[in-house]
C-alpha cells in the first residue's frame, strides 16, 4: 500500500496521513538476511535507502520501536533535497507507538513485516488541534496522535508487498488504492478512510467493512471550517465495496464548512449497510456540498438508498455562527440498484435554506417492506426520471425518455496520474 502525502489532512483507520495507495508489488528476494531486487510502484524513485534495523529495530512483537522508527526517519529526511529515500520494514513483528513521516520518503513493508500499534499510551503524544476543527475531539486540549502521521507533507510513500499495519484495536496529489479494512461493525468511530481539506484524491479498488462511515469526505468543523477555508475538492472514488450496518458507505460531511465540491463515485456496492451516500449537515455549518456525482451503485439490504440530513447538529463549541447556512446543491445519482431496502429516500433540507439541484435517474429499488412511506421528503427542490418505487412531488418525473442526470465526461488530472515501478538492489 502507498501512501501519496501533500497539504490536507486524512485518516485512513486511524493513520493521520495526507495520501494512501495500495497497489500491487513485486516481492524482493532475501539473501543472508539483506534484501534485492525490491520493486515497488511509486510517482517518484528514491536514491537512498536503509533498514530498520539499522537503527536498532527489533521485530520480535515486545520491544518498543518508537525511537528506533522516530531515529530513522529523522536521519532519512536528511535526503529530502537529495533524490529522497526508502525505509524498509524488514520481516518480524514491529511494536511501536505514533512516529512522523517526512517528505520525499517511502516506508515500505516486507511481505512478512507487521507494524503493531503499542497499547501504551504514553506513545501516543497529544498533538495541537487541527485549525480547521477548533478544539479536539480525542482530548480536552487537543487529540491524540495517529499511529502513522504527517502533516504539511510532499511526496510520501507507504507500501509493501501485502505487509500489514495492526492497530490492535478491540474496537494535493492523493492515491488510495487496492486498500482493504476491516473492523468490528458495533465499534464506534472507526470511519475507513477520511479524506479531509483535501484536494486531487483518487480511492480505487478498496474494501471497507467498519462500524462507522466506510468514506468520509469533510472539510472543518463549523466557524473554524469556514475560517480556514480550506475545502475537499476534485475527488474520484471508483469501485468501492463496503458494509457498515449502522453508517454510509460514502458519507459527504458532517464537518463540511470549509467546502465539498466535485466528487465522483461510481461502481459502488454496499451489503448490509445502513445508507449509500449520505450528506450530513446543519444549521452553523455553513461552506458547501455541491457538484456531487454518483453513478453505479449496486446495494443489498439497506436502510436507506437516498439519505440527505439537514440536521445533524453536534457542534464544537457556541460560538458557531447560528446564520451560517449550508449550501447544499447540484447532487446527481443515476444507474442504481437495491433489493432488500427498508426505505428508499429520507431527503431532510433546512428551512428556508432548501437543498437544491437534486437529480435521480435509471433507479429501481425493491422494497423490503412495501407498506412503508417509501420517500419522506422535506425543504428539497429537484428530479427525478424513471425511478421506481414513484419519488416523493419534491422531485417530480421528467417525461422525456432520454432524460438522464449528468455525470461528468472529462476526466480529473489525478486521473491520469500513473505509477512508476522503481528498483532497489542492495550491494
Amino acid at each position: 500500500m502507498m501512501f501519496e502525502m501533500n497539504s490536507c489532512f486524512a485518516q485512513v483507520v486511524g493513520v493521520m496521513c495526507i495520501v494512501l495507495l495500495l497497489g500491487s508489488v513485486a516481492e524482493c528476494r532475501e539473501v543472508d538476511g539483506t534484501l534485492e531486487n525490491l520493486e515497488y510502484p511509486a510517482i517518484s524513485c528514491r536514491k537512498h535507502s536503509a533498514s530498520l534495523t539499522d537503527f536498532g529495530g527489533v521485530g520480535d512483537g515486545k520491544t518498543s520501536n518508537t525511537k528506533a522508527f522516530q531515529y530513522a526517519i529523522g536521519n532519512l529526511s536528511n535526503y529530502g533535497s537529495d533524490g529522497g529515500s526508502l525505509l524498509v520494514v524488514p520481516p518480524g513483528k514491529w511494536l511501536t507507538g505514533s512516529f512522523n513521516l517526512t517528505s520525499h520518503f517511502t516506508l515500505f513493508l516486507h511481505r512478512d513485516a507487521i507494524i503493531l500499534a503499542s497499547q501504551d499510551e504514553s506513545e501516543w503524544p497529544e498533538l495541537d488541534v487541527l485549525p480547521s476543527y477548533g478544539r479536539g475531539r480525542d482530548a480536552p486540549d487537543g487529540r491524540f496522535s495517529s499511529l502513522i502521521f504527517g502533516t504539511n507533507l510532499t511526496d510520501v510513500v507507504v507500501t509493501g508487498y501485502n505487509g500489514t499495519i495492526d492497530g490492535q484495536g478491540s474496537y494535493c496529489d492523493i492515491i488510495i488504492q487496492g486498500l482493504t479494512i476491516v473492523a468490528p461493525i458495533d465499534s464506534p468511530n472507526t470511519d475507513g478512510i477520511d479524506p479531509d481539506s483535501c484536494t486531487n484524491t483518487r480511492i480505487e479498488d478498496c474494501s471497507i467493512v467498519t462500524g462507522d462511515d466506510c468514506i468520509a469526505v469533510k472539510s472543518g468543523w463549523d466557524e473554524y471550517g469556514i475560517k480556514f477555508g480550506m475545502p475537499s475538492q476534485h475527488i474520484v472514488i471508483n469501485r468501492l465495496t463496503c458494509s457498515s450496518p449502522d453508517s454510509a458507505m460514502i458519507a459527504l460531511g458532517s464537518e463540511m464548512s470549509g467546502g465539498i465540491q466535485d466528487v465522483r463515485a461510481e461502481n459502488l456496492t454496499a451489503i448490509d449497510t445502513e445508507s449509500a451516500v449520505r450528506i450530513k449537515t446543519a444549521v452553523g455549518r455553513g461552506g458547501y456540498v455541491k457538484d456531487i456525482f454518483v453513478k453505479g451503485m449496486n446495494l443489498i439490504n439497506m436502510k436507506y438508498v437516498f439519505w440527505i440530513t439537514g440536521s445533524y447538529g453536534s457542534h464544537p463549541d457556541n460560538d458557531f455562527d447560528p446564520k451560517a447556512l449550508p449550501d447544499i446543491s447540484g447532487i446527481n445519482y443515476k444507474d442504481v440498484t437495491a433489493d432488500y431496502c427498508n426505505y428508499t429516500a429520507k431527503l431532510e433540507g433546512i428551512p428556508n435554506d432548501p437543498f437544491k439541484g437534486i437529480c435521480i435517474s435509471n433507479v429501481s429499488i425493491a422494497s423490503s417492506d412495501k407498506k412503508k412511506l417509501q420517500w419522506n421528503c422535506t425543504d428539497v427542490e429537484g428530479v427525478t426520471s424513471h425511478v421506481s418505487p414513484v419519488p416523493c412531488e419534491l422531485l417530480p418525473q421528467k417525461e422525456e425518455k432520454k432524460f438522464d442526470c449528468p455525470f461528468p465526461d472529462e476526466k480529473l488530472p489525478i486521473e491520469s496520474v500513473m505509477l512508476k515501478t522503481c528498483s532497489l538492489t542492495s550491494a
